[in-house]
């Protein structure tokens, strides 16, 4: 009788171990949708784009309609670093045609996109036009160093032939009105930095690692020069987010 209710009982708990799987993993792909959803990146850059996200067991697969080329791989690398997903299946398409590579359209976007990822310029008050590979800055700044580090980041953009910043500065009462103190989750600071340092032609081609804590940013990896190390570290001080960088990249 004794050895009939021990196999009764193990029995039952393998039962319940193999009911309780299914529902762990449902538990784990509703955090991760739900965890993208809620993030920085989502709600703020990707709001108005049509992404359905789709998770099983930690493997996730994106569909549905952006406006930008880069919100397809913005959405990606956000995904990828959310705790629990194993794998990212990118189906993403853009509405309407993409841009030919190195078109006046494909650089108008890339600078665009350059400019978003950085604190110390305003990608929203800043117009980009291009024609024949030359940048013109029209829009805001709120001061002639901002105006000035605009022009640097459109001219590190890879394909920009020449960059002319016209942009003007608002006066002491137009900053009074801006305020911006947004509280950015550890997922979406990383996945910005990673996107920062990609469309950053100076940074793009690194190897680079990426690991944020509470705004504050560990970034692995090598460079070829000290000079190269100490760009990066700028680039990422400069991103949305970021409270300090610690560098720990080698130099070959």
């Amino acid at each position: 009788m004794k050895t009939i209710s021990c196999l009764s009982l193990l029995a039952a708990a393998a039962s319940l171990l193999t009911l309780g799987a299914p529902a762990c993993a449902a538990k784990l792909d509703s955090r991760i949708i739900a965890a993208a959803r809620q993030s920085y990146v989502f709600t703020v850059y990707l709001e108005g784009d049509d992404i359905k996200i789709e998770s099983k067991d930690g493997a996730v697969t994106l569909t549905g309609m952006v406006a930008e080329n880069f919100h397809g791989s913005l959405a990606e690398v956000t995904l990828r670093d959310i705790s629990g997903v194993t794998s990212v299946d990118n189906r993403l398409e853009v509405k309407g045609s993409s841009p030919t590579a190195n078109s006046d359209a494909w650089l108008h976007d890339k600078v665009k996109a350059t400019l978003l990822f950085h604190r110390s310029v305003k990608a929203g008050t800043t117009e980009v036009d291009v024609k024949d590979g030359i940048v013109t800055l029209l829009g805001r700044a709120e001061s002639a160093a901002q105006k000035q580090l605009t022009g640097e980041y459109a001219g590190d953009v890879e394909g920009v032939k020449e960059v002319r910043n016209e942009m003007t500065v608002l006066t002491a009462a137009e900053l009074k009105q801006l305020s911006t103190n947004e509280k950015i989750d550890d997922v979406s600071v990383a996945a910005l930095v990673r996107m920062a340092l990609v469309l950053h032609h100076s940074t793009s081609g690194l190897y680079t690692t990426i690991a944020a804590r509470r705004g504050a940013i560990t970034v692995g990896g090598r460079a070829k020069t000290a000079a190269q190390k100490e760009l990066v570290t700028r680039i990422i001080k400069d991103v949305n987010g970021v409270k300090k960088v610690k560098n720990l990249m080698t130099i070959e």
